[in-house]
Formats: structure tokens, sequence, C-alpha cells
């Protein structure tokens, strides 16, 4: 129980009317009111929510009239308003702004709610009446969309188990409220072992080779955590860390990689190797227990890709000749290496430093001249708004009399063509310790026309934030990030659809990458670039011959950055492609990963995976589990279209029109390969990817 606040099991009807949650918000878009949200507020709401969608969920199962469309699916699509308002809230904010209180509430709450859906989806009548439905769909005079909706609710109520016998529901229970119990662990565990795992700098010399705003940075949060006078460099999600490009000191790189490649391999708070273990061994043993051999298995058989094999067959396709192109690049480094006398080999904390030196070399530029241009504002605004401008006909008006939940919050309201409201946007850029590492979209109102609500979302970031008046300049990776999360975010605004289970992102969890990595094509076309990358303090546009320069170096590094992602998928295929009897004991986690990724032929000492298992938040922590290979799949889908929209003329509206009105604005309503064929105009060719990456002639032969 949060403090203040109330247990499961308190009465909807006990909601004081004072809760911010009791009722939708009155302001625009129905905007959470953030201002008067506390954390003794959450509580009262989560009981109420729950209480409030049983009963429904009983008048739906107890109504003596047969079942039908209006009375069964679209009663359970209004369903759970209050539990979705406040929930929606709730967990927005764990990941993006956290705090001990919401911490413990979050660990209880999570194998409470895991008993709500299940309460719901093993439902014997409630089940009976989606099945009945669902096998008189074809016989119904029902629109598409509506048959969708029908088969889809009938899908994920047996992929509940609901077609188990009562005992093995009673095991299903038990597990759910145990995965969602350890998942919460970890994620907060893993919030804990990031912080506590920064690297304090007591000497500033050896932070040479960073930039005088990097060290300024350094400073100040290192003073936000009482060391004043000291320097602290925040570990981010993944293995690389950015600083190790430009720290000179190769003492201080390997401290550094260090620090980021052991969080949660050591004894003590932060240990995360009892937690991934649990968490892969309570999966297969559900997976098993709904009729899988494993968890894969059973997570692919709802995706894009259909089952591991396909999954295998692709990773094991472009392995080899990933590594291979990274050995390549290897000897590259090692010879720049040499030439400094440095007298030692390539390690992993040498690669970012030493492929940037060469990048400078081969393309006569180096981040630091890129950053100046890249002011953060400007490229928000004058590139990623811009560029969807020009392709959608959208525009923006920042508002600042909307609420936020933390200052950094900027709130933009977004316009059709036509002047119609679309949605509101919010950009939380900056990284701080409560919030974790990574980038990502979220909603806090899908759009429905059911339920007569337009989307608000939110992209995070982590950027690190600059000391007091220093402008936010970003790296060119962020800038591409920022691309890629607006993607996402246009997902969620063009949703045009009639039912909340279909809204925005509610698609295969490996095609919902495809939409934002289209959108990091705009990123670097030239109109685009041109339009934001501007000097910071002058104004003046980035030079061509820079401009020219970074579109040449689009394909540098691409071995060891393919690697390092294939490593990880393969990685997550491995914890997940096995049975109970084959998850590792937690002493034995290590073995297990570096065997794994021995066997998958990607253990390159120089080039570890993008994330460890330890600090694999996206498959023990979030939804991908048995998914990381969605981001190559989805960049397939992704290179095709980028092809196609080159072909017909790039940054044109009626292109972009095409891609909204056939693609995007669909949600979850169609079947997600029907509408890449019905954009595209064919299947999907590997061939486009394979030259991006680098690896053309893979397979060929």
């Amino acid at each position: 129980m949060l403090a203040g606040g109330a247990q499961a099991t308190e009465s909807s009807d006990s909601l004081a009317a004072s809760n911010p949650f009791a009722r939708p918000s009155t302001l625009p878009y129905q905007l959470p009111p953030f201002d008067r949200i506390r954390n003794r507020d959450y509580g009262p709401a989560f009981a109420a929510g729950m209480t409030q969608q049983r009963a429904e969920m009983r008048a739906i199962a107890e109504n003596p009239a047969a079942p039908d469309f209006a009375n069964t699916l679209l009663a359970m699509e209004r369903s759970g308003r209050l539990l979705d308002r406040v929930s929606l809230v709730f967990f927005n904010l764990s990941a993006s702004d956290t705090n001990p209180q919401i911490q413990k509430f979050e660990a209880q709450l999570a194998p409470q709610l895991a008993a709500h859906r299940d309460a719901i989806l093993l439902d014997p009548q409630l089940f009976a009446r989606v099945d009945a439905l669902y096998r008189q769909r074809a016989a119904l005079d029902l629109n598409p969309e509506q048959v969708r909706l029908i088969e889809r609710y009938h899908t994920n109520f047996v992929r509940a188990g609901a077609r188990l016998a009562p005992a093995q529901k009673d095991q299903l229970r038990a597990l759910n409220a145990r995965i969602a119990a350890a998942q919460t662990a970890y994620e907060q565990r893993l919030l804990a072992a990031n912080n506590h795992g920064a690297l304090i700098i007591t000497d500033v010399r050896e932070l040479d080779g960073l930039a005088p705003d990097a060290i300024a940075a350094a400073a100040e949060a290192a003073k936000a955590r009482g060391l004043a006078g000291q320097y602290l460099i925040a570990l981010q999600n993944t293995s690389g860390q950015p600083a190790l490009t430009d720290l000179n000191s190769r003492a201080v790189r390997e401290r550094l990689l260090a620090a980021s490649m052991q969080r949660g391999w050591q004894d003590g708070d932060t240990d995360e190797r009892a937690l991934i273990t649990g968490i892969a061994r309570l999966r297969a043993e559900r997976a098993q227990l709904l009729g899988y051999p494993d968890h894969a298995t059973y997570a692919l058989e709802d995706s894009t890709a259909k089952n591991p094999t396909a999954v295998n067959a692709m990773l094991g396709r472009l392995a080899p000749a990933a590594v291979a192109n990274a050995r390549r690049e290897a000897v590259a480094l090692q010879q720049a290496i040499d030439a400094q006398g440095g007298g030692f080999q390539l390690g992993a904390a040498d690669w970012a430093h030493y492929a940037e030196q060469v990048r400078k070399q081969r393309y006569a530029f180096d981040e630091g001249q890129m950053k100046p241009y890249f002011e953060m504002r400007r490229v928000l605004e004058d590139g990623v708004f811009y560029a969807a401008t020009r392709l959608y006909g959208i525009t923006f008006k920042r508002r600042t009399d909307l609420p936020v939940y933390h200052p950094d919050v900027q709130v933009y309201e977004v316009f059709n063509s036509d002047g119609s409201r679309l949605g509101l946007f919010l950009a939380d850029y900056y990284a701080r310790p409560s919030k974790r590492g990574g980038a990502w979209m979220n909603n806090y109102v899908d759009q429905s026309h059911l339920l007569g609500t337009l989307p608000v979302v939110v992209n995070n970031l982590n950027v690190p934030k600059p000391s007091a008046g220093q402008p936010t300049l970003l790296t060119f990776d962020e800038v591409t990030t920022a691309f890629h999360e607006f993607g996402h975010a246009l997902h969620g605004l063009f949703s045009n659809v009639t039912y909340p289970l279909f809204s925005g992102t509610n698609v295969p969890r490996d095609f919902v990458e495809y939409p934002s990595q289209v959108n990091e094509m705009w990123a670097t076309w030239p109109e685009v670039l041109t339009h934001y990358a501007r000097h910071y303090q002058s104004g003046a546009p980035m030079p061509q011959e820079l401009v020219a320069k970074v579109l040449a170096a689009q394909k540098f590094n691409q071995g060891q950055a393919t690697t390092e992602y294939l490593a990880a998928a393969l990685l997550d295929q491995a914890w997940h492609q096995i049975g109970p009897a084959q998850v590792p004991q937690a002493a034995q986690a290590e073995a297990f990963e570096r065997a794994a990724l021995d066997k998958a032929g990607v253990a390159f000492a120089p080039v570890p995976p993008r994330y460890r298992s330890t600090y694999f938040a996206h498959i023990f922590g979030g939804g991908y589990a048995a998914g990381y290979y969605s981001y190559i799949w989805s960049e397939v889908l992704d290179a095709d279209s980028e092809a196609w929209f080159k072909r017909h003329g790039g940054l044109k509206r009626e292109n972009g029109d095409a891609f909204r009105g056939k693609l995007l604005s669909k949600g979850g309503s169609v079947d997600a390969m029907t509408l890449f064929r019905d954009f595209y105009g064919a299947e999907p060719d590997i061939r486009p990817l394979l030259e991006r990456r680098g690896l053309a002639g893979v397979g060929d032969t």
C-alpha cells in the first residue's frame, strides 16, 4: 500500500471525488492533471479501478442474453476506464520519474494486476461468450475491424490459458504472479545498479579528451550526489558508453567499460543473476503449461515471424558476415593503435575511441565537429517536426499552459493540415537518476473513436543535461534516436481506429519498430538535415562539405554495430529457446551467456553484446522477451520502405499521406504484413537491408 493509499480490496464506490483519477481529466485531450497527482492517489485509484472492471466483466459474463458483438465485445472494450487512466500514468512515471514510494507500491501492485488480468482472461463464462462469437463470426453482419476484434479477443483468451483445466489455471495464476513480481524487482534493481555503477573521478586530468561541457556536466552530476569537487559519468543502458569515444586515458576507459559490463553480476543489492535465471525458468514453465516447448515458441507464435526457426534462420544468416566485417574493422583500429606506439591489443574499451580516430582520418571529420550543429531544441523543432510537417502536413504549437510531471518536459499540440486537432506530444529528453535508461515512447491517452479520445503520447530519451546556461548539444546517435522515437509517436498520433485494443502501436512486437525505423531516414535527408543542422551560436548551416562527410560515413563501423546487436538478439533467443530444466542456476548464468555467444559464433571479445544478460532490460524487464530480434526483422521492412520513398520522390506530401493512410493510421486493426504489402506493393525483400548493413552478397549463392 502506498503511503496514505488503500488496499486493493477497497470498493470503487469509496474512491473520493477529489482523487484526480476518479473521472476523466477535463484538460485538453484528457491530459492527466499532473499538478494534482500525488503518490497517495495511486493506491485508492488502482483498488477502485480493479474492483470496477471486475464488476463490469461479471455483468458481461452473467448477461442472460445470448452473446452478441455489442453486449460482449463492445462492453469489454468500454470496461476498465478508471484502471486504464491510473495505469497509464503510474507506469509511465515509474519509468520516467520514479521515487521510493512508487517503487515500493509497484512491487506490491505487480502480482495484484497479474491476478486481476487472470481473473478476466481465465473466466470460463467470459471465454464461452467470446468463443461463441468467434465460431459465428463469418455469419455475423460485421465490418472487417469488428471481425478482427473478435479474433484478437479470442486469441488473447486462448493464449492466456482460457482452455486450461481448473487445476492448470491455478498453476498459471501462481506463475503469472511470480513473473510479474520478479520483473518488477529486476527493473528496480537495474535502476539502482545503473546509479550505483556510475564512474566517480576525483582528478579532472583523468577526463582528458572530454569536451568542456561534458566535464562541467560530470561535475554537476557529482555535486547532485553530494560529491562536490568530483566528477560522475553516469551509465547508459548499453554495454558501450558515449564517453569511451573521447576519453584519452585507456585506464579510465577500461574502468568505465568494466563498470558498465559488471552491472548485476556481483554479490550485493544489485545482483541480478537470481532474478534473470528465475524469470527465464518461470517463463519456460508457463510456456510448457500452455502447451509450448519454450517461451520463444509461445511468444513468436503471435508475431509476424511466427516461430523460432524463422528467427534463427535470419540471425544465423547475418551473424557470420557481420562478425567478419567487425574483424576487418578491428584490423584497421589495431593499425591505428600500432601507428601511435600503443603497445597493446585492441580491447572493447578501445573500440569507440579508435573508431572515431579512423573515421576522422577517412572522412576528415569527428563527432566534435558535428555536435555544435545539433542543439536539442532545434533538432526537435526544425528537424523532427519539420520533416513531419513536410511529409504529413501536420503542425506543432508549444503549450506552456498545461501541467507536466517534471520541469524538463515540453508539451506540443499537434494539428492536421486542415487545422483540426490531432493530439498532444510530450518531449522528455533529459536523463535523471529517477528515470530508467534508454529511449522509448508511451501513451498517456489512447486514440479511440469508440471512446471519443485523441492521443497523448510521450517520447523519452536520456540526454545528459548540461550545466546551467550551457546549450544541449546532441551526438549524431542522439539525433537519430530522436527521429526514431518520433516515428513511434507518429504511429500513436496517427491512429485512426474505433477500438482501444487496436490503438496506435498495439501491433506485433516485431512490427512495432518498423515505422520508427523508417522515420530515421529523414535525419539525414538533405533538405531536413540542412534545415536543423545549424551552429548553436551563429545559426550558420552545417557546411556542405561536412554534410557530405556525414552522409558518406553512414556505413562506417557497421560490422561492429551489427555484431553487437546480433549478439544481444541471439542471447535473448538462447535464454528463451530452452525448457525449465535447461535454465542455469544463478551461479552459472555467466557461463551460460558465454556458451550461448560461442555457439552462435558472435563471441568476439572487442565487440561485446549491446546488452549483457543482467542489464538486458528489454527482455527481463520489458516486453521484448524472445523479441529483441524485432529491430533487425523490422529493419528489412524499413530498408524496403526507404527504397520505396526514394523511388517515389522522397519527402513529398503524397508519399507521407500514403504511408499514413495505408499503414500508420491502422494500428492493429489489420494484419501487420497485410498493411506492409498494401503500402509497399510487394513481399519484403532483404537485399536493401544487406546493402545498408554492408552485408551485400550474404546468402546469395
